[in-house]
């Protein structure tokens, strides 16, 4: 069993910054992807950056040159920094990790609960 515990979410004015982190835990061998999507209200789900396990990152056009996602690979930990927010961020933020139990197993996708970031005048 896996666990993505995050935090880190809260209320920002525009232009101001926030910092989520995302801690993986369990029965993990590896964990090759990691990211982060999120979900505004009446809008679908948006995958807004993810990172492998070499380092490669990729963005959404929407916040390529504000959002920053990192890992730790010892810690098991992704964080994305968000810089510049703007209301059209707001939204539930949840990260992923693709992750394995052995080095022959599959991979197991996994989720966080999900934390609110508002971002508000």
């Amino acid at each position: 069993q896996v666990e993505l515990v995050e935090s880190g979410g809260g209320s920002v004015q525009p232009g101001g910054s926030l910092r989520l982190s995302c801690t993986t835990s369990g029965r993990i061998f590896s964990i090759d992807a990691m990211g982060w999507y999120r979900q505004a209200p009446g809008k679908q789900r948006e995958l807004v950056a993810t990172i492998t396990k070499s380092g490669r990152r990729t963005y959404a056009d929407s916040v390529k040159g504000r959002f920053i996602i990192s890992r730790d690979n010892d810690d098991n930990t992704e964080i994305l920094q968000m810089n510049t927010l703007k209301t059209e961020d707001t939204a539930v933020y949840s990260c992923y990790a693709d992750t394995r139990s052995g080095p022959l197993a599959v991979v197991l996708l996994s989720w966080g609960q999900g934390t609110q970031v508002t971002v508000s005048s």
